[in-house]
C-alpha cells in the first residue's frame, strides 16, 4: 500500500430488517465504494449486520448511502423483531483495528454522523468512546422505550442528538454512531425453548451483573428456530474468548449451536470447543484477518 493511501477501516452498521431479501439487496447496493465483506441476516431478530471495508473517506459516504436507503426502504412502524432498536439504520460503528487507526476511525465516524444528520435528516447520537454525555455511553440507555420512547424523549428534551434534527423520523427513528475496537457479536442457542433460563444465563454473563468483563448479554426466544438464545456482545475478546462464553452457558443448559454475527479476530476463537457447531461459519470469510488479507 502506498504511504499516502488513507488507512483501511471497517464499519459494522446494523439495520432493522432481516426478512425481506429484496430490501436487503437494495441496502447492500447503496454503500458506494465501500466493500461489503459480509451480511448476516437474522429473521427472528429482524436485523441484518453489514460488515463494510474501505479507505478513510469511503466509509462515511457508504454509511450515508446506507442511511438514505434505510429511510426509503424500512418502516419501523410495522417492524417486528426481538432485538432492541431505535432506528432503521440502528447503529453504525466504525472499527479501528490498531492504535494507529484509532484516530482515523474516530474521524470517519464523526464525519458519517454529521453527513447522516444533515443529508439523511436523522437524529444521530454518539455513544461509547465518542459519547458527549456520560449517560450516552451505553446503547441500552439510548434505546430505552424503543423508537416510540426515543421520539417522546426527544420531544421532551431529555435526549438531544449530536447531529441532525431534534425529532425522530416516524419511519426511520434515529441512528447511534461510534468508533471502537473490534467487538464480537456472538449468540449461543440452547437445545430447548426455555427463555427464562436464557435470561437467567444472560444475567449471570453480563458485566453489569458481576459477570464477565466487557460482556453484554440478553436472553431471547427465537420463534423461527423454536429455541431460546443467549445473545452476547463481547467487548474484549482477549479477556473473554468465545470459548469461555460457551462453557459458561453450557454449565447451565445444553447447547444446540453457536453463531458469530459478522466477523471476529482470529484470537477470539482460541480454545473454541470442537463439539459446538458454529452456524454458517466460513473461516476465510468470517475471521477478520483472513477477510482483510485480500484487500491490502
Amino acid at each position: 500500500m502506498p504511504a499516502s493511501a488513507p488507512p483501511l477501516l471497517i464499519a459494522v452498521p446494523n439495520v432493522s430488517e432481516g426478512r425481506d431479501r429484496d430490501v436487503l439487496e437494495r441496502l447492500e447496493g447503496s454503500v458506494g465504494r465501500a466493500r461489503v465483506l459480509d451480511v448476516h441476516i437474522d429473521p427472528d431478530h429482524n436485523r441484518a449486520v453489514f460488515t463494510l471495508a474501505g479507505r478513510q473517506g469511503e466509509l462515511a459516504e457508504g454509511l450515508l448511502g446506507l442511511a438514505q436507503a434505510a429511510v426509503e426502504q424500512i418502516d419501523l412502524r410495522s417492524h417486528e423483531g426481538v432485538h432492541p432498536h431505535v432506528g432503521a439504520l440502528d447503529v453504525m460503528p466504525v472499527v479501528w483495528l490498531d492504535e494507529e487507526r484509532r484516530g482515523p476511525a474516530s474521524a470517519e465516524a464523526l464525519t458519517a454522523a454529521a453527513l447522516v444528520g444533515e443529508r439523511a435528516g436523522l437524529p444521530v447520537f454518539l455513544y461509547g468512546d465518542l459519547a458527549t454525555r456520560p449517560e450516552y455511553t451505553e446503547r441500552s440507555w439510548l434505546r430505552r422505550g424503543g423508537p416510540a420512547g426515543l421520539a417522546e424523549r426527544l420531544e421532551s428534551g431529555e435526549l438531544v442528538p449530536d447531529y441532525g434534527p431534534q425529532r425522530a423520523d416516524p419511519r426511520a427513528g434515529a441512528v447511534l454512531a461510534t468508533a471502537r475496537r473490534p467487538l464480537v457479536a456472538f449468540n449461543v442457542d440452547l437445545v430447548g425453548d426455555d427463555v427464562e433460563l436464557a435470561k437467567s444465563i444472560a444475567a449471570e454473563l453480563r458485566e453489569s451483573g458481576g459477570g464477565l468483563p466487557g460482556v453484554r448479554a440478553l436472553g431471547l426466544y427465537l420463534a423461527d428456530r423454536g429455541r431460546a438464545q443467549v445473545s452476547t456482545n463481547v467487548h474484549d475478546h482477549l479477556a473473554v474468548p468465545l470459548a469461555e462464553i460457551v462453557e459458561r452457558v453450557r454449565a447451565r443448559a445444553p447447547v444446540a449451536e453457536a453463531e458469530l454475527i459478522g466477523l471476529a479476530p482470529r484470537a477470539a476463537f482460541d480454545g473454541f470447543p470442537e463439539d459446538v457447531p458454529l452456524h454458517g461459519f466460513i473461516p476465510e470469510r468470517h475471521i477478520l484477518e483472513e477477510a482483510l488479507a485480500v484487500l491490502h
